[in-house]
């Protein structure tokens, strides 16, 4: 069986192939083209040059010869005998082994008398039966006999064969049908789909060749050289094929020179370079076949750097697919990779580039997957193939960075990357091979006890040791070539990965034992041999070893000692944490409290936790700056925690704002006799929703006020605290105090993002509050109840004033703003309510407009205060939408309708038209939105918006 194309884990890297030409259908394709670069005629024997440096040998065909064959002949090349084969060079020059032997698949016999050509070795190679071949050699006879003088690049290959072949050429019409198919979708392929230049849009000639190619393909075509049908073919084929990049018409025939096709084309010719019966080996007549492989070189727009790259994925692609059980090949494709390096230093093709790019990436991620665990792929019977495959990575890992910088045309950083790519195999193994050693010591004694299992840690340490002299004697050596400190660094990274365990198991201690004793000896022993290793491979290294040796922090027991402290601090923590839960729960909010109208237990949290970092700064421990961050921490979560309890059963302004009442319909002549009903419900339910909300003292208006200032107290004698922090860690010594300082140290961070967000909600739930809660009966119950002129928002003003009057007494000054802001964006934000969602009890006509106008402007007017409350551009900013969706009030019922309708279409396309869908409602009130114009339309009182209503929705006239 041959390879498939894509196997698991590889997408062909030669790029995306869009036609539906199978592996088969094109191997017999690139089979075809094979035997028509070996065939030439012509007036006198032509030479045929190849686009390469390299030489071919020239080869020549009597046409009179040919065409007086009685049966298809060979050419010189193709006749060659394969039992004058010597040595084969390229085998030799790629450092693979010569004298495996062959024998040929199928059963077939090849050749006359036991002799086999190369031709004859190709066909069975490329599993072409003699039959195809003998009528294909025949097609290309009669071609070269017909078209004397004109070289194989200059004809299409696939238009000259349907013009020769005819349905008597093959043994059933099926088997001729699928052949034209091929030929025909390779047409498409090679000039429509994958063109060696880029189609011109504005050119006609492709979607006339698209539609010629899919009727001949639908319908029988008169392949007679003079039939109109084939003419029409050839004129259409011609016109893309000979097209050049100066708009000449070329000499040479541009058809399967596309990429990707003429790589995927390339690729199977190659396949022929391995034994048919065995994938994994290379035929013994190598150098004959690639000779005769080059000869496609003209038609399929190949050169040598393309050749080589082809045939490096093609080795590479034999070698994994076949089970990575012949190194040959894993060899020989790490020698040509070298030729690759060079030739892509030499290019500045940007298709080369890109395909040279995209086959190394494959490769390249291939083996790093083996690398990056080598101890599972490994072992010290196969490391000549680790080693071919650390090339392999290395030198594709170089060339892609060497493609990059080339590629930004601007000089980068300079970066051993052999060296950094070994660094990151032998990191990413190491922690691996300590995690599976991890998972052996727990397999091997599974105890409950802690104590009985503190000593798994002492095993483990000799398991490591042991790994590290085996990493040592085995893989250091192979990966020094590229990395002159690899046994270092595999022994840093183990030291790191037990530093990571012992000091978990540190931690869980507060007391010396003798299981940490004998714990703490383990490590020791490792310790010493890891480093002594380190030093020894370090002799000979720049700076000594230094670098791998400052990876290694020592297992000290500085450890032990930071974990009693850690003890200490959650102590304080823990009892700082109790404390804030107790006096929250009796904390009472007064805004009488003191003068500052803040609460006292803000006053005795600074102080516990001032105290606390004072004490910290007080014990007699070296490592004050390392473990301040995790005493930070824990204060940090109680204030958190004293932030999340200040603004428990406040409420949200989610929490105040009415549910919306269903949609209903106005009737004219109707629209008061049912308000003294309706108003009732409202209330009832209004009171209803409003019940849930915490209705004790402690959350009234000045209380809320109060939490806002004591939450803004804390925050700003949160930055004093800092501050002083930052001096006792200088005072103590700390040689990295400055982190602390400049921010890059662990701050109150919880805390302090905290105190803005909940400073915010706080703010907000208290303007919602006042708004919709202790205004409810002037604003939801009353504003525009019944007759608009009679019920209008003086009511509700004159309330808020006083609301306002309490706020911008009782709140601190830096935060007073922020929340006459949001009582403002709250009134506005009921002022719409009311008119979109103020249920059946409301209810508009146009002449009120002016009216809902002029009690806005009154609204707006108070916040500004004559120019002594809040910034005018601060009004208009947030006033905006409600000015918007004041315009459709003034807008008439007829007008309101088709706005509505031509909406609806905008956002529902043609099916709108047969019925209107109903708008969600998603509370973003805009004039251009279809849920506000119709809640417009609910609330006008006339009888075109009640009658399109009606039809439209058949709303109802009253909940």
């Amino acid at each position: 069986m041959p390879l498939s194309y894509p196997i698991q884990d590889f997408d062909s890297p030669f790029g995306h192939f869009d036609s539906e030409l199978s592996d088969s259908d094109l191997r017999h394709t690139a089979y075809e083209i094979l035997i028509g670069a070996c065939r030439t005629s012509g007036t006198r024997p032509l030479t045929y040059i190849p686009q390469s440096d390299r030489t071919i040998s020239q080869y020549k065909v009597s046409a009179a010869a040919a065409a007086a064959a009685a049966a298809p002949s060979q050419p010189p090349s193709l006749q060659r005998s394969l039992t004058s084969s010597a040595a084969s060079k390229v085998k030799k020059s790629l450092g693979m082994r010569s004298g495996s032997k062959r024998r040929l698949g199928g059963g077939e016999s090849v050749g006359n008398q036991g002799r086999a050509t190369v031709g004859e070795l190709v066909r069975v190679q490329m599993r072409v039966t003699e039959q195809t071949d003998s009528r294909t050699r025949r097609a290309i006879l009669r071609i070269a006999a017909g078209q004397l003088g004109r070289r194989v690049e200059s004809m299409v290959l696939p238009l000259e064969l349907l013009q020769q072949l005819k349905p008597a050429d093959f043994p059933n019409q099926k088997e001729y049908e699928a052949w034209k198919r091929r030929n025909l979708k390779l047409l498409e392929a090679g000039l429509l789909l994958h063109p060696h230049l880029p189609l011109n849009k504005a050119d006609t000639a492709p979607q006339r060749l698209h539609q010629i190619i899919h009727g001949a393909l639908d319908n029988p075509i008169d392949s007679r050289k003079n039939s109109e049908s084939m003419q029409v073919l050839r004129s259409a084929v011609m016109s893309l094929a000979c097209r050049s990049f100066d708009g000449s018409v070329s000499e040479t025939c541009h058809w399967a020179d596309g990429f990707p096709l003429n790589l995927r084309l390339y690729q199977l010719l190659l396949d022929a370079c391995f034994d048919v019966n065995d994938e994994s080996i290379v035929i013994e007549e190598l150098d004959e076949v690639l000779e005769l492989i080059k000869k496609t070189w003209g038609i399929l727009g190949m050169n040598q750097m393309l050749h080589n790259l082809c045939f490096l994925w093609v080795l590479f692609y034999h070698y994994v697919a076949t089970s990575q059980v012949e190194d040959d090949l894993l060899f020989a494709a790490n020698n040509l990779l070298m030729e690759v390096e060079k030739d892509a230093k030499a290019s500045k093709d940007p298709e080369y580039s890109k395909i040279l790019s995209s086959t190394l990436s494959s490769i390249l991620g291939w083996a790093e997957k083996r690398l990056l665990a080598y101890h599972d792929s490994f072992h010290s019977d196969n490391t000549e193939s680790m080693q071919s495959i650390v090339s392999l990575a290395v030198i594709a890992a170089k060339i892609l960075e060497e493609d990059i910088s080339h590629e930004n045309r601007r000089k980068r950083k300079e970066v051993n990357v052999a060296h950094d790519r070994i660094d990151t195999f032998i990191r990413s193994s190491l922690r691996s091979a300590f995690a599976q050693k991890m998972e052996k010591v727990k397999a091997s004694k599974q105890l409950s006890s802690q104590r009985k299992n503190l000593p798994r840690l002492s095993i483990l340490a000799q398991e490591i040791s042991e790994l590290a002299f085996n990493e040592k004697a085995i893989f250091s050596p192979i990966l020094k070539r590229w990395h002159p400190l690899a046994a270092g660094v595999a022994v840093a990274t183990l030291h790191s990965c037990y530093w990571n365990e012992l000091r978990k198991f540190i931690s869980s201690i507060s007391e010396l034992t003798p299981d940490a004793i004998e714990v703490l000896r383990a490590a020791d022993k490792l310790e010493k041999d890891i480093v002594q290793i380190a030093v020894e491979d370090a002799v000979d290294s720049d700076d000594g070893g230094k670098s791998i040796i400052q990876e290694m922090p020592p297992y000290e027991a500085e450890a032990v000692i930071a974990n009693l402290v850690k003890s200490w601090i959650k102590t304080r923590v823990d009892r700082l944490s109790e404390w804030v839960d107790r006096n929250l729960q009796q904390e009472v909010w007064n805004p009488r409290a003191n003068k500052e109208r803040f609460a006292p237990s803000a006053v005795e949290v600074l102080r516990s936790v001032d105290e606390t970092l004072e004490a910290f700064f007080l014990l007699p421990i070296p490592m004050h700056a390392v473990l301040l961050p995790d005493l930070v921490t824990g204060l940090d979560r109680c204030l958190q925690n004293y932030i999340l309890k200040a603004k428990s059963g406040c409420g949200t302004r989610d929490t105040f704002i009415p549910t919306m009442p269903a949609l209903t319909r106005c009737t004219t002549g109707s629209k008061f006799r049912v308000f003294k009903k309706e108003k009732s419900q409202i209330t009832q339910r209004r009171k209803f929703q409003v019940g849930t909300v915490n209705g004790d003292s402690s959350h009234g208006i000045p209380q809320l006020c109060v939490r806002i200032n004591t939450l803004q107290y804390i925050r700003t004698q949160l930055e004093v605290l800092e501050k002083r922090t930052v001096i006792q860690l200088r005072n103590s010594n700390a040689t990295n105090a400055n982190h602390f300082a400049d921010g890059t140290g662990k701050k109150f961070e919880l805390s302090r993002s905290a105190f803005v967000e909940c400073i915010q909600l706080l703010c907000e739930a208290t303007a919602y509050k006042v708004v919709y809660h202790e205004l409810s009966h002037v604003l939801w119950d009353g504003l525009y109840v019944g007759e608009v002129s009679s019920s209008r928002i003086e009511p509700f003003l004159q309330e808020l004033e006083q609301y306002l009057e309490i706020i911008s007494s009782t709140v601190h000054d830096r935060v007073r703003t922020r929340v006459i802001t949001d009582v403002m964006k709250a009134s506005f934000d009921g002022f719409l309510m009311v008119l979109l969602a103020g249920g059946p009890a409301r209810a508009f006509t146009l002449q009120d407009s002016e009216i809902i106008k002029e009690d806005f402007k009154f609204l707006t007017d108070m916040f500004w205060s004559n120019g002594d409350g809040l910034p005018t551009d601060l009004i208009d900013k947030y006033s905006t939408t409600v000015k918007d969706v004041l315009s459709l009030f003034h807008i008439d019922s007829v007008s309101l309708v088709e706005q509505f309708r031509s909406l609806s279409f905008d956002s529902h396309g043609s099916s709108a038209k047969s019925r209107l869908p109903m708008p969600p409602t998603t509370g973003q009130w805009n004039s251009t939105e279809p849920n506000t114009v119709l809640r417009v339309l609910c609330y006008r009182s006339d009888e075109t918006a009640a009658k399109f209503l009606k039809k439209a929705y058949n709303l109802p006239k009253k909940l």
